[in-house]
């Protein structure tokens, strides 16, 4: 996992402050960051265009002219000049080198630099910057943002456009801003740049975290004298549409379960073979999913009761976002995941009395809607699924940043229920199977070989197999 930050000034004034270390030298090391992803992208003698802000966004793009001047053509472009004082030092360095801004923006270049507007730009881009920006994403060439990308707000929204990067170096940590939904296919590929110290040094404590592929930690069995009743017993209730529990149950299995069985007093249609049924909760179970299909008018009251009352891990999804007796098992059962999307996250809140928002507003503000849920239901992990699904636990928010368009298909969500709950049957606590379940569900996407419109939820539940580490 690697921490995110809301931002890095408080990072920045430590190093000032206990290590000695000036703005001077931080920006040395911020523009040295870009010089190596320049050079990774860009041969000595290709083209550079520097599109420099008036703040110290602007100043680190200016740095990087001087350090790229002599071994590349560099354009630097200031269309608002040079108005903080580091960017004023910088310019006059650059001067000094012989190089001189130009007034243009010029047609063809192999790279472009986006050094407008960093963290912390909250006000909206006035009609020249917008402009800026529309002509540098119709640019060809690398396109590589300093720090954000311009026009992204500390919240991660585009306000109201943003440029387009390939690949995006931000200074010091990562920030809040990069892991929206809406950041998402604007930030390309992120980079951390040191700047001047460790990031073990630099960095301090967050509640946020990103996660990342060596997290994941599969429910690989090691006992070679095992049973199907080690690895647990999954029950997934069904509802009017038995296609979704379907879906989720053979993921389940497929992911390790011992046991699956289909909970439903009619009889399932093309059920596999794998899968039992049963119309009643089973006595032995040790987890149990629903949601899927279930439909708004079924109350699975004997379910409840007893999960309630043997405090039985619980998956919900879907339906359950929507019906008023969610309440009580989100109060009263001390192991459960939730797993909406923006659509059903948007009605639980109102069902539960938390506020009505809508779903626009939701997503200009995942994380904190994330965390007013979890800190209204500290007992429950909250999985907002998403771009870059986001899970919240007592307060601690973790970003999966893995997922891909194969995933927006129908039964992807049913498919990530499966995980979930598979794991939690076979003994993983709430957080950690909604962790490793939501990398599971990512990786499973980004192994599919097919076209990315292709993968149907069967197919991305065949690629579970090949899940080992």
């Amino acid at each position: 996992m690697e921490k995110i930050f809301n931002d890095c000034y408080d990072l920045d004034r430590r190093c000032y402050e206990k290590f000695d270390l000036t703005e001077d030298i931080l920006m040395e090391h911020a523009a040295q960051g870009l010089q190596r992803a320049v050079a990774k992208c860009a041969e000595p003698g290709s083209s550079v265009l520097i599109v420099a802000g008036p703040g110290n966004n602007g100043a680190d793009g200016i740095t990087l002219a001087r350090l790229l001047h002599g071994d590349y053509e560099v354009y630097l472009h200031l269309p608002y000049g040079a108005k903080s004082q580091m960017a004023k030092l910088q310019l006059e360095r650059v001067k000094q080198l012989g190089l001189e801004c130009v007034e243009y923006i010029p047609e063809n270049v192999d790279v472009v630099v986006d050094a407008l507007f960093g963290a912390g730009f909250s006000k909206a881009l006035d009609i020249k910057g917008i402009d800026i920006i529309d002509s540098l994403n119709g640019m060809d060439g690398v396109k590589i943002a300093c720090d954000i990308p311009s026009g992204i707000d500390p919240d991660g929204n585009p306000n109201p456009i943003a440029f387009r990067a390939d690949i995006t170096v931000t200074m010091g940590a990562l920030k809040k801003a990069l892991f929206s939904d809406f950041a998402k296919q604007y930030t390309g590929t992120i980079e951390v740049a040191d700047l001047g110290v460790s990031r073990k040094i630099y960095e301090h404590h967050t509640d946020t975290f990103l996660l990342q592929k060596r997290d994941f930690n599969p429910p690989l069995r090691k006992n070679p004298a095992s049973h199907k009743g080690e690895y647990g017993h999954l029950c997934v209730v069904a509802g009017r549409k038995s296609g979704a529990a379907i879906l989720c149950a053979s993921a389940a299995l497929r992911f390790g379960a011992g046991l699956v069985t289909l909970m439903s007093d009619h009889n399932i249609e093309n059920r596999p073979y794998s899968l039992m049924q049963s119309p009643e909760l089973p006595q032995n179970v040790s987890a149990v999913a629903m949601g899927m299909g279930l439909g708004l008018e079924y109350d699975p009251i004997m379910v409840k009761s007893a999960i309630i009352e043997n405090d039985i891990p619980i998956l919900l999804d879907a339906d359950v976002c929507y019906v008023p007796w969610v309440k009580k098992l989100l109060e009263e059962c001390t192991k459960t995941v939730i797993t909406p999307h923006p659509k059903e996250f948007s009605a639980l809140l109102k069902t539960l009395q938390i506020e009505e928002v809508s779903v626009a507003e939701i997503q200009r503000d995942r994380f904190g809607w994330a965390r007013r849920f979890s800190e209204a239901y500290p007992n429950s992990v909250l999985v907002l699924k998403g771009a870059n699904t986001i899970i919240a636990h007592e307060g601690i928010v973790y970003v999966n940043p893995l997922g891909t368009q194969t995933l927006s298909q129908a039964g992807s969500g049913d498919l990530l229920s499966g995980l979930i709950a598979s794991l939690l049957a076979q003994g993983y606590t709430p957080l950690n199977a909604a962790i490793n379940g939501s990398l599971a569900h990512t990786l499973c996407a980004q192994n599919y070989k097919g076209a990315n419109f292709s993968a149907t939820a069967e197919d991305l539940i065949e690629e579970i197999r090949w899940l080992t580490k």
